[in-house]
């Protein structure tokens, strides 16, 4: 729903900040990394993380893109909410928890605080492969978001609701019979075969 913030930051504590954006001052949690980054600025940019549950909706604020992506990551395994996830985040770098989960170091990140010997294989377990495919310098970068056509049109068909497998086999038919369609002409084409 957000993707950023950028305004005034009127009030700083290690675990969250007011940041008065248009007017309105929003409380914002953040982690450490986040606290080291932006204590010494007055304005700043806050890639945010917006959690909606039963009881709250709460908004999770980073300095990187690469660390919001890393929480999001964090909080999708079972067993992990976005407190727990905050708490991973200010208890090691990014860079050191994402090398930790990509080098299957347990140890490591059980060594953080409500984070268990099962909790932590969790989430080296369901975590791996996608960091290891998103490549170890994502954190340092923001990625590419431009995507190929073939790519773009997958995107599109997933959201409208059919499964990755079907609209990959499909849509690797249609580039191979016409690779030069549109985003547009390849999600037509697409749809007439799903």
């Amino acid at each position: 729903m957000y993707d950023y913030f950028f305004g005034k930051l009127v009030s700083k504590t290690p675990t969250h900040v007011i940041l008065e954006v248009g007017g309105i001052g929003y409380h914002i949690h953040i982690s450490l990394t986040t606290f080291a980054q932006i204590k010494e600025i007055e304005t700043c940019k806050l890639y945010i993380s917006f959690q909606v549950r039963e009881d709250s909706h709460t908004l999770y604020g980073f300095s990187t893109e690469g660390e919001r992506q890393l929480f999001n990551h964090l909080i999708s395994v079972s067993g992990i909410g976005p407190n727990t996830g905050r708490m991973m985040l200010s208890s090691s770098s990014p860079e050191e928890l994402q090398s930790a989960i990509i080098n299957g170091q347990v140890a490591l990140i059980q060594k953080i605080k409500g984070i268990g010997p099962k909790t932590a294989q969790r989430v080296i377990l369901e975590l791996q492969d996608k960091l290891k495919k998103q490549g170890s310098d994502s954190l340092l970068a923001i990625p590419d978001t431009k995507q190929t056509v073939p790519e773009e049109a997958s995107s599109a068909l997933i959201m409208l609701g059919f499964s990755k497998n079907q609209v990959e086999k499909v849509l690797s038919g249609i580039v191979q019979a016409d690779s030069t369609l549109t985003v547009e002409g390849m999600i037509k084409a697409a749809l007439k075969k799903l």
